[in-house]
């Protein structure tokens, strides 16, 4: 690729600091923290669900955050230092929620005990995690880059947005919308009306709009208005937390959960491999190459191995917050983002920190959530420019994965709200019916086509293949052209075996 070509996608990103960028210290704490609070409400909201299924009490579920905050930071450093060293934030997946609450809920109706459940979890997350080390470095998905067109990945990157449309901190009955409101309204402020009057609120919006909204709600708190802020459980935390591995026991194997748990870890990757691509069109940069795709996604499931040795009873996979983060603040700096999972460390380690963030309201998350994902939505409908849409088979293709993204997940979830079991659905099927019906079968299926990123992607895939198209009509030339040039990463160990300082030799692409 071209510095030309690097050179235009960076004015059009109009990115602040570009991946390579490091602000000075102070600015890139505050900078890191404001990344680190973008995804509060998913690294908070994933552990409180499971803790509530596994009968944790308050003390168990405070570790269990912790450990969360711990892992998110270290797989993060390792990510964007050893791995695709992107500006990415690694933590937990809502992808492999899904598959631990079914694992629970199996081992809950024989009475096992929580720590028995966590070991099982971690076991079968640990599974999953080798299975992606080696789908990462054997190069699985850069094998499948050169079918994987614009409109591919405008459907993935897209759904990646809309499937977080009914998360509980937007659309939850006892939402409190001023609240949510003076969130959104202050972010948006910042973000594109009043950033181009003062650089802090170009850089800031996020970390102004969310602390300008807590500061509201403590207030309103403190003078008896409302109860929506309670400052007691930051007195009463501990000042320190010890999150050690395997603290929850050693981790069991059972054939069964680990197969739902790989279901999870590949609609986890289908999910990373947007993020890739859409951190890289918010940054500036050219779209990755299949090395950069191999070694984020082999780095993840190591992220996973951690995951499960520590006992988060679930995954680890690239944060769509943080991404759409990276859109709103033009702050694409990967030290920034490093600077942030130290913080995260931290905040694990030290129990006032987690129990202040605990005591940001639902509201404000939800309303810096509509910001985010709406982002995220726009990024991914941008890669449309590179598609030719006066032609008929995009359009099928695109309006058919989105669609079948949204409407076919909800089907399942009506299916089991109902109480209705797919097993005995699928075993019905002529012919296949007496594979489709094994249980483990039946869960894998069921957990890939529960999850929106997963069905709209391969849908668009399939179609974008099969139905006839030249490569320029369908973006393949122009995503070509876009894309890095394969010496412009290199992987860390060559950069080790080489004698480098580790610092990566990208700089004249810039």
């Amino acid at each position: 690729m071209s510095e030309d070509t690097d050179g235009d996608a960076e004015q059009e990103s109009m990115v602040t600091y570009g991946i390579d960028a490091e602000p000075p210290l102070g600015q890139s704490i505050l900078l890191g923290v404001q990344h680190w609070l973008t995804m509060i409400g998913s690294t908070i909201a994933i552990p409180l669900v499971l803790a509530g299924a596994l009968g944790f009490d308050a003390g168990q579920t405070a570790t269990l955050i912790g450990t969360f905050f711990v892992v998110s930071g270290v797989a993060t450093l390792a990510q964007t230092t050893v791995g695709n060293r992107y500006p990415i934030v690694q933590g937990g997946t809502f992808s492999m929620l899904g598959p631990a609450l079914a694992i629970i809920g199996v081992l809950a109706a024989s009475n096992a005990s929580p720590t028995t459940m966590m070991r099982e979890l971690q076991g079968a997350i640990i599974v999953a995690g080798v299975v992606e080390v080696g789908i990462g470095y054997f190069g699985v998905y850069g094998r499948l880059k050169r079918y994987i067109s614009p409109l591919v990945i405008a459907v993935v990157i897209t759904l990646i947005g809309l499937a977080l449309i009914s998360v509980p901190q937007i659309v939850s009955a006892e939402q409190n919308w001023y609240l949510a409101g003076v969130t959104l309204v202050l972010i948006v402020l910042f973000s594109q009306y009043l950033d181009t009057y003062s650089r802090a609120f170009k850089l800031y919006p996020v970390l102004l709009g969310l602390g300008g909204s807590y500061l509201l709600a403590l207030g309103l708190s403190v003078a008896g208005v409302v109860d929506i802020v309670n400052t007691t459980q930051i007195i009463e935390a501990p000042p320190f937390r010890p999150i050690v591995p395997f603290q929850w026991g050693m981790p069991l194997f059972t054939g069964s959960f680990i197969v739902g748990m790989l279901a999870g870890m590949l609609a986890s990757t289908i999910e990373s491999f947007g993020d890739y691509h859409s951190v890289a069109r918010m940054a500036g940069e050219g779209a990755p190459n299949r090395k950069r795709i191999n070694h984020g996604l082999g780095m993840e499931g190591i992220g996973n191995v951690f995951a499960g040795i520590m006992g988060t009873g679930n995954g680890s996979t690239s944060y769509t917050e943080n991404v759409g983060a990276i859109g709103i603040t033009g702050v694409a700096s990967r030290y920034v983002v490093q600077i942030g999972a130290v913080v995260m460390i931290l905040v694990g380690f030290v129990g006032y920190f987690g129990a202040f963030v605990a005591t940001i309201p639902n509201a404000i998350v939800g309303g810096l959530f509509l910001v985010m994902f709406a982002q995220i939505v726009g990024v991914g409908l941008s890669q449309l420019q590179h598609v030719d849409l006066n032609r008929n088979r995009n359009v099928f293709v695109l309006g058919f994965g989105l669609f079948a993204g949204l409407s076919i997940p909800q089907y399942i979830t009506n299916v089991q709200n109902a109480g209705m079991s797919l097993e005995a659905g699928l075993s019905n099927v002529p012919l296949l019916g007496a594979v489709l019906g094994i249980p483990e079968v039946a869960q894998t299926i069921s957990i890939i086509l529960g999850t929106e990123i997963a069905v709209g992607g391969i849908a668009a895939f399939i179609l974008d293949n099969t139905i006839p198209g030249i490569e320029e009509e369908r973006g393949l030339t122009a995503w070509e052209e876009i894309t890095e040039d394969e010496d412009a990463f290199e992987p860390f160990h060559e950069q080790w075996l080489a004698g480098d300082s580790g610092v990566e030799p990208d700089t004249a692409d810039d």
